[in-house]
């Protein structure tokens, strides 16, 4: 049973294993923005086989990260990071709590040369100045004295054996700010026409509506456009309330985002609202009224003909511009017909097709003749809505992470001792240290000790 133990422990502590899960989640990533997810895949399988849509779905290739394997990935990052963490952490305890003693002798055998000179000061004000030099830049400078003379030590950097730890903590922290959202975030979709309200959005599964705790006003849509037509800019003038009082407003512009009370909105998308107005002009006998009209809008013709009902409004039916669906119901008849605006155009590029199509004719109830003025420009703004709970838990992730790496990168545990032997009428300087890693830094560190010890020795009076 001890041999199970040990093999798992050492399976789950392996470096190893975490570089192939890690190579393995950055793969998934790679899928993930190659390959359409969700509601995007539908473009994705009119260019498939229903059977290989079906096996990828199965698969959830299409929603890697909500995927049972992207979570198993995670859950085995998180055990193989915890069992490295505690396996390796003692060691690292061991080594902090570790204090420099000047009784060492053993770490000043086999000097450099380099690191030893005389100096003709004698050796207790030799080690104040030492001591001096040491205690501004170190900590836990402490002093002794052994058969050789008198040493000091000193030690900085021993937070930094806890940067790797820290770093592990932060891809935890990461894992479950990841898993937070994951779980208990939402994303959906609203659809706002200009000058209304909602408060209202419809989740990412099409099946259930959720509410906003404020409301969402659309006060303006601004749109412009290429000279061939494509969209140049577009954005949405909004304003939140809460019992119709404003508690924020901006414009949302594409990859620009605004943030409200933890809701986050995307400018995603934009289209013509079907409500839109129409401005309308009825002609009979030589006499002309002209009246606005909306889907769904209902009067009595002036003559008391009949009552005439708009069906539908379209800016561009059939690529041949503004038109209006209209129903007229007298008590002999009920016709149902177009209107376009440009019926004159019409009529010049396709002779023949009122009578070809009697629904094109705008002269179809006698004895009237109804002209499309014009629409008036209203859009509706897509909006895309998110709310991801797990996003304070990946702010503070990626602080830990910030950390830890300054640790690991900037940071290194050293300890430094000096020895001052008295050799008759000079003085015998030893500068020793030693670190876990960093060699090159801390002979580095050394060297600069060692013309700053020479300095203040040979100038002081």
């Amino acid at each position: 049973m001890t041999k199970n133990k040990s093999a798992l422990w050492s399976f789950f502590s392996s470096v190893q294993l975490a570089i192939v899960l890690i190579a393995l989640i950055a793969l998934f990533a790679v899928i993930g923005t190659i390959v359409p997810q969700r509601e995007a895949a539908a473009e994705l399988a009119r260019t498939l086989s229903p059977g290989l849509f079906s096996f990828l779905q199965t698969m959830q290739i299409f929603d890697l990260y909500h995927s049972l394997w992207f979570y198993l990935l995670l859950a085995l990052l998180t055990i193989n990071l915890t069992v490295c963490s505690l396996d390796r952490f003692p060691l690292a305890w061991r080594r902090f709590r570790l204090r420099p003693s000047p009784q060492n002798e053993d770490i000043f055998k086999n000097l450099p040369e380099e690191n030893v000179f005389p100096t003709s000061m004698d050796s207790p004000k030799a080690a104040d100045i030492a001591a001096a030099v040491l205690k501004k830049s170190y900590r836990n400078c402490q002093r002794g004295n052994e058969s050789q003379g008198i040493v000091l030590c000193a030690e900085k950097g021993r937070f930094a054996v806890f940067g790797v730890y820290i770093v592990h903590l932060s891809i935890l922290v990461l894992i479950a700010g990841v898993i937070i959202g994951s779980v208990f975030g939402l994303e959906g979709n609203l659809n706002i026409n200009e000058g209304e309200t909602a408060n209202t959005f419809i989740l990412r599964n099409g099946k259930l509506t959720m509410p906003l705790p404020f409301d969402v006003r659309c006060d303006k849509f601004i749109l412009e456009l290429y000279e061939n037509g494509a969209p140049k800019k577009f954005q949405s003038d909004l304003t939140f309330l809460r019992n119709n009082q404003v508690i924020y407003s901006g414009k949302l512009l594409v990859n620009h985002p605004v943030t409200v009370e933890g809701y986050r909105f995307y400018q995603a998308s934009y289209g013509a609202a079907p409500e839109g107005k129409a401005t309308l002009a009825l002609w009979k006998s030589g006499r002309r009224d002209v009246i606005n009209v909306a889907k769904g809008y209902q009067f009595e013709l002036p003559g008391k003909e009949g009552t005439f009902t708009v069906l539908r409004v379209e800016e561009n039916l059939m690529q041949m511009g503004p038109a209006i669906k209209v129903a007229v119901r007298s008590a002999k008849e009920e016709v149902t017909f177009w209107v376009f605006q440009n019926i004159d155009k019409i009529r010049e590029m396709n002779p023949g097709i009122i009578e070809q199509v009697p629904m094109f004719n705008p002269g179809l109830f006698h004895p009237y003749t109804f002209t499309l003025l014009g629409l008036e420009e209203k859009y509706f703004t897509g909006l895309q809505v998110s709310r991801d709970p797990g996003t304070p838990v990946l702010a503070f992730a990626a602080a830990l992470l910030i950390s830890g790496l300054m640790l690991v990168l900037f940071s290194y545990s050293r300890q430094v001792w000096i020895r001052i032997e008295q050799k008759k009428e000079q003085s015998l300087i030893s500068v020793a240290g030693r670190s876990y890693k960093n060699k090159s830094g801390l002979e580095h560190e050394l060297r600069h000790l060692l013309a700053e010890l020479k300095d203040k020795l040979e100038n002081s009076p």
